[in-house]
């Protein structure tokens, strides 16, 4: 991506070096974290995965606030620079996108942490990934999670990072538009299969709103290079509910499915890309074969 003289974000909040809280929801990268190491543990991975729903509004776990000092590589700052890039550029598409619509786009805070950290949702925990929190409106992530997707899954560019920092601030758009909470209300009528296929509607649209991001991030600044699609594209696919189940264990479990197929990932992403159209995404009460398999 071209970042050359970009701004950086205003809404980061550094807490790197702090840990603090209540348990907290899952987000984008939870699974690849879970599917790599719940087996090799001793868990049962569709139950972790079929948890994930409760998990995410219903733990409560306290732990000690600590206040660490280091010194952070120059890797660690350049991401930390970028994410604050990249979430300024979500703020100028954003704000013009719901200017369009009539709205107001209220931007979120995106934190930086290592380890765990306190939330309005409980605790988040590096082992989760990266997650956004409706309670607080903050997106947050450990950086951590970029050498894992690079070392553990093979996905890798800066544009990937840029689609994991999306895909969190499409579920803030989402909830200011209203669907996250319409969502979690029928996800809590409802049982557990059908929660996941409400989350897994949420999870792809939040990927077609990276999309759109991305789109209007372009034709804006003029941002992305040859690769670059290519990069969220191999980022989409190996972050799928399948590829990682097949990845852990050998096979996969439909049912458990909370975050979309790889196919139905990349499906979605592209289509968000190409058309930049709000109307488009997913929707709740979409068909499975509407969302394609």
């Amino acid at each position: 991506m071209k970042l050359d003289g970009r701004r950086e974000s205003s809404n980061v909040d550094d807490r790197r070096g702090m840990t603090a809280g209540k348990a907290a929801g899952i987000g984008l990268g939870g699974l690849v974290i879970i599917a790599l190491f719940t087996l090799m543990q001793g868990g049962n991975l569709g139950d972790v995965i079929g948890n994930v729903v409760s998990s995410q509004m219903n733990q409560s776990e306290n732990v000690t606030t600590q206040e660490g000092q280091r010194e952070f590589t120059q890797e660690e700052q350049e991401l930390a620079k970028f994410s604050s890039q990249i979430l300024a550029g979500t703020e100028d598409v954003w704000t013009e996108v719901f200017r369009q619509m009539g709205k107001i786009y209220t931007p979120p805070k995106m934190v930086l942490y290592t380890g765990r950290v306190q939330t309005a949702c409980g605790a988040g925990s590096a082992q989760v990934g990266p997650f956004y929190c409706s309670g607080d409106q903050c997106l947050y992530i450990d950086l951590s999670f970029f050498t894992t997707m690079k070392r553990s899954l093979g996905a890798d560019g800066d544009f990937a990072y840029a689609y994991v920092i999306a895909h969190e601030v499409g579920h803030h758009v989402e909830h200011l538009l209203g669907t996250l909470g319409t969502a979690h209300s029928a996800m809590n009528r409802t049982n557990k299969v059908n929660a996941n296929k409400i989350s897994v509607r949420l999870e792809l649209l939040a990927d077609y709103y990276a999309g759109v991001w991305a789109h209007y991030d372009d034709q804006k600044f003029g941002s992305l290079e040859d690769g670059d699609i290519e990069e969220a594209i191999r980022c989409a696919q190996v972050i799928g509910d399948n590829y990682l189940q097949e990845k852990a264990q050998g096979y996969s479990q439909p049912e458990s499915f909370t975050h979309g197929t790889s196919s139905q990932r990349m499906r979605w992403l592209k289509k968000g890309l190409q058309s930049g159209d709000m109307n488009g995404g997913p929707r709740l009460n979409m068909s499975d074969a509407e969302l394609g398999s």
